[in-house]
């Protein structure tokens, strides 16, 4: 006779119980620690590629000659890092926020940067030692390539070769030195392999809430670097709301987690006032700084962004700064709201919220809808690309569209700079801009809805000792 199965067996196919231990069978210690040492051979490309603007002669400042301006452009290998050593106070090694501000002109003054407090102690350590351009983006790069190399390990253990998207990709040369992402970027993937993979002997079997607490002081930690990963804060709180995958991990006779869903936010909140407490207390007007610098960013031909392509042909200077000012957050709000709508009616439909898919698909609606654009923000994206079984030819068409906005860019403000033809209708450069800037925001609005419709290869991980998945209460009862 044939055993009779129960629902929650017919749930959960017999040959899909344990993926993570088939994974770990076909994806290694082997091929991890070989998808770590080709991320960091693309990683010595990264740099030698930023490195062919140092020197060879520096002046009184540090700053590399001769042509330093020019070579950047027409050459196309200029760093922030680099650009950077000179008028921060970076290069008088001024410890950041304590002693600086804004001035009436918005130049920052006094050792403020512009980026949160771990990214400007992490400017500051790159320069301890430096005396000019070249040594500060060579120590800024050595700190920064052991948090590229750990985000490689962490997506290769997610989503196995998938993870070459991120190790070997265009972006990873273009972008790996160009400013300080690569931390950020580790946060957000660690949060994702914590909630999912857990830590330490126990790995997944810990408490859900335990993961995502943890989880989400990573999330904190990445506001602290460069904010975006802050955004993905309201969907981890959505997931441990409705009890993980199949709700199996709710409090026994509740329906929502709420007590759980909130203590995710808190702890995530805590994390961001810990790290900027001390900066904000002993230096509140530089730290501030930071903030204000951004606030007062007005929408130019150096932000990248839409609104400044599709506003300035339409309207004067002041009524472009006037109106990107006001649409441009309102519409990032409604781009998420709509992203956790449209995840909550997936979870409806199949019992698990997809956490990753929807802050996936507002980071979409952040880089789409923000007042600036910059060319490494697409480091940002990657990992997506990687966590979420989308086809790999949406990488791989975002990939050309950026290189042609990553390339484009530098070799038009040159040919703008250096009396070049410039215009759209003569210079290449130009052209390869419209299409790295109106390609990436088609992308970006279409992979707002692929994401939002991918399963994330975080999902393959069984926990151990866990009861089965339940089937959605929508089809339960479907035969």
């Amino acid at each position: 006779m044939t055993a009779v199965k129960t629902e929650a067996e017919i749930a959960v196919p017999d040959d899909a119980r344990a993926p993570s231990t088939r994974a770990s069978a076909r994806f290694g210690r082997g091929a991890l620690a070989l998808l770590v040492l080709l991320c960091g051979l693309t990683l010595l490309i990264g740099f030698a590629n930023k490195d062919r603007c140092t020197g060879p002669q520096f002046d009184q400042w540090g700053r590399s000659q001769p042509d330093y301006e020019q070579r950047n452009k027409q050459e196309v290998c200029y760093s922030d890092i680099q650009h950077l050593w000179i008028g921060r106070d970076v290069d008088r090694h001024v410890f950041p926020y304590v002693h600086g501000g804004i001035d009436d002109n918005g130049v920052l003054v006094g050792g403020t940067v512009e980026y949160p407090v771990l990214t400007g102690v992490m400017i500051w350590a790159g320069a301890i030692f430096a005396s000019d351009d070249a040594a500060f983006l060579l120590f800024s790069s050595l700190i920064m390539t052991p948090f590229g190399l750990a985000t490689a390990w962490l997506l290769g253990t997610l989503s196995r070769w998938r993870a070459l998207l991120w190790a070997i990709g265009p972006p990873l040369v273009l972008y790996a030195f160009h400013n300080w992402d690569l931390p950020v970027v580790l946060c957000a993937v660690a949060a994702v392999y914590v909630l999912h993979r857990g830590w330490g002997r126990r790995g997944a079997d810990r408490p859900l809430i335990d993961r995502a607490v943890v989880s989400s002081v990573l999330l904190g930690l990445g506001f602290a670097f460069k904010l975006y990963p802050a955004i993905f804060v309201l969907p981890l709180m959505l997931y441990v709301l409705t009890g993980g995958p199949g709700g199996r991990h709710l409090p026994e006779g509740k329906r929502f987690d709420v007590a759980g869903a909130v203590r995710v936010a808190v702890v995530s909140m805590l994390t961001v006032v810990v790290v900027n407490l001390p900066f904000a207390v002993l230096g509140y007007d530089g730290w501030r700084a930071s903030f204000t610098f951004q606030q007062l960013r007005r929408v130019d031909i150096t932000t990248n962004s839409v609104w400044y392509w599709g506003l300035r042909p339409a309207m004067t200077e002041d009524a472009m700064q006037s109106f990107a000012g006001v649409l441009s957050p309102v519409l990032v709000v409604a781009s998420f709201v709509l992203a956790a709508w449209l995840g909550w009616r997936r979870y409806q439909r199949e019992g698990t919220y997809p956490w990753v898919a929807v802050s996936a698909a507002m980071l979409c609606g952040f880089m789409l809808l923000h007042k600036v654009h910059s060319p490494q923000y697409t480091l940002w994206l990657v990992p997506m690309f990687v966590l979420l079984r989308i086809p790999l030819t949406w990488a791989f068409v975002y990939f050309l569209a950026d290189l042609a906005m990553g390339i484009g860019i530098f070799r038009w403000y040159y040919a703008i700079e250096f009396g070049e033809k410039a215009s759209i209708y003569d210079s290449f450069s130009a052209q390869a801009v419209m299409i790295g800037v109106w390609g990436r925001a088609a992308l970006l609005v279409a992979l707002f809805f692929v994401f939002l419709k991918a399963r994330s290869t975080a999902d393959d991980a069984v926990e151990p000792g866990a009861p089965p998945r339940r089937r959605p209460a929508a089809v339960a009862g479907t035969s």
